[in-house]
């Protein structure tokens, strides 16, 4: 390929192919943290008591309980928070995994590691 670079046009088609790829992965990268950025998963517990909204990162941001949780004790509304929490989580982890693996591509290093991240 350095014998490809003593012709001006091919280095010159080399360096437009390259200047190509870099800017769809620009473009990926944008989407994906854009469509990370809006996505919010809401889960309830088993018993129906709470129901709770994460970000991408499973981060709550939200908590909203029915009127059963006046019918519980504190430990049992306690309980049925960290169990939405823990489906929201999940639920979030699924569809920030399908986000990475629709922009950025299954297989991308970048993907894989922004999903690491987000995991931890």
């Amino acid at each position: 390929m350095t014998a490809g670079f003593l012709d001006a046009d091919d280095a010159e088609n080399y360096l437009h192919d390259w200047k190509a790829r870099i800017d769809r992965k620009a473009a990926d990268t944008r989407a994906m943290s854009d469509r990370l950025a809006d996505l919010r998963v809401t889960a309830a517990d088993g018993n129906g008591i709470a129901e709770v909204t994460v970000d991408s990162a499973g981060v709550l941001t939200g908590v909203r309980f029915t009127d059963r949780v006046q019918r519980v004790a504190p430990e049992a509304t306690a309980r049925a928070v960290l169990a939405a929490h823990q489906a929201a989580r999940r639920k979030a982890g699924e569809h920030t995994r399908q986000i990475i693996a629709d922009t950025m591509g299954a297989d991308s290093l970048a993907g894989r590691a922004i999903a690491e991240r987000l995991e931890k």
